[in-house]
């Protein structure tokens, strides 16, 4: 990299804003043009000048992490965006993935893993930390089995399982439904035997795995 890269750095709890821009102070390829503690000071900047790289919190007042993030990447494309948070939700993760930010890290990361984010989303990769990775993974598979699920089990099936999983009994399931108990002792039985589910427990767990 010949010249230094304008960083702008935002959260709202001035000791780690000052933490950060002190442990950042010595890295040769940046510099920390601005600091900003809430999104629409962040924007305010990123309209003023040009900056290489925004490493920002979520949890910041003014307006939601996940607005602000896509707020930069549709004004500003060119900008790289770091996210430093101690979030791990992964719904949110999800979100800032799909809006394209280069990087997202968790708060408790060491040294070495902000630096080489830093550097990996500023020669244009994307830095995703293993945890977030981790998270991003049980998100994925639990959709997947959600989708099995309902393929696996018919319209009337899942009816009846929502409402086990409400702790109806087969009488309640049968009342709420307009059906037999008998009826519904039978589709209880076909949900055990599609989902190879030995016990109501266990069916409460994998239907639970399973986002549902």
């Amino acid at each position: 990299m010949n010249q230094r890269a304008r960083v702008l750095i935002a959260d709202d709890h001035p000791m780690f804003l000052d933490g950060l821009k002190l442990l950042l102070r010595n890295k040769s390829e940046i510099s920390i043009e601005a600091l900003a503690n809430n999104g629409p000071e962040v924007l305010s900047c990123l309209e003023a000048g040009h900056f290489d790289l925004v490493l920002t919190d979520l949890n910041m007042p003014g307006m939601s992490g996940v607005e602000l993030v896509k707020t930069i990447k549709q004004k500003f494309p060119d900008t790289k965006l770091l996210v430093l948070t101690m979030n791990d939700d992964r719904e949110i993760i999800k979100e800032i993935l799909f809006a394209e930010a280069e990087g997202y890290l968790l708060k408790n990361a060491g040294k070495a893993q902000l630096f080489q984010a830093i550097d990996d989303v500023l020669s244009g990769k994307t830095y995703y930390e293993s945890d977030v990775v981790q998270l991003m993974m049980k998100q994925i598979k639990s959709e997947k089995k959600s989708e099995d699920l309902l393929r696996l089990l018919s319209a009337r099936e899942l009816e009846v399982l929502k409402l086990i999983l409400q702790e109806y009994t087969s009488k309640e399931i049968a009342d709420q439904l307009y059906i037999s108990k008998q009826t519904v002792d039978t589709h209880r039985a076909h949900i055990l035997q599609k989902t190879e589910s030995k016990t109501l427990v266990g069916l409460i767990k994998m239907a639970l795995s399973a986002g549902l």
